[in-house]
């Protein structure tokens, strides 16, 4: 895998009995490394409505996902299925304690892309909120292996 990367995220959030749902999806250009046996994927966010950028660093394994913003947001979340993760989420409107239950992580990777797949239940100021999935894939910078719609 290359250094220059594209990093496509989804994530879906089902609350409650909502039957529909709408998929948040980007699409960016980010860094990639693998170091100690764990995959870093590193690109900036912009928020809708706000100056500056947040910096995103993905730290993923088989055994858990960790993701780290850093800017106009501010989080460290911990994907582990073994234990919840309770921490606080720092927006521009204040800070919202977050907890997070992985119910299953996959980590997949071949020569030219990586795929990092996540069930949790979110958990926000000690209520359950929502059922998630997040799905980040990653793949080298070039035109030709890159398409939107795969």
């Amino acid at each position: 895998m290359t250094k220059d990367v594209f990093v496509s995220v989804t994530g879906l959030q089902v609350m409650g009995d909502t039957e529909s749902y709408d998929p948040i999806e980007m699409v960016t250009v980010g860094e990639y490394y693998f170091r100690n046996g764990k995959h870093f994927i590193k690109f900036d966010e912009v928020f809708e409505g706000f100056s500056g950028t947040t910096e995103n660093l993905i730290k993923a394994s088989s055994e858990s996902i960790e993701v780290r913003k850093k800017g106009t947001a501010n989080v460290h979340m911990i994907f582990n299925p073994q234990k919840k993760n309770v921490t606080f989420y720092q927006t521009p409107f204040g800070s919202i304690q977050m907890g997070i239950s992985a119910t299953r992580i996959h980590c997949s990777e071949s020569e030219e892309e990586i795929d990092i797949q996540v069930d949790y239940s979110l958990e926000l100021n000690e209520e359950a909120i929502a059922d998630c999935y997040i799905s980040v894939n990653v793949r080298p910078k070039t035109a030709s292996q890159f398409s939107l719609t795969s």
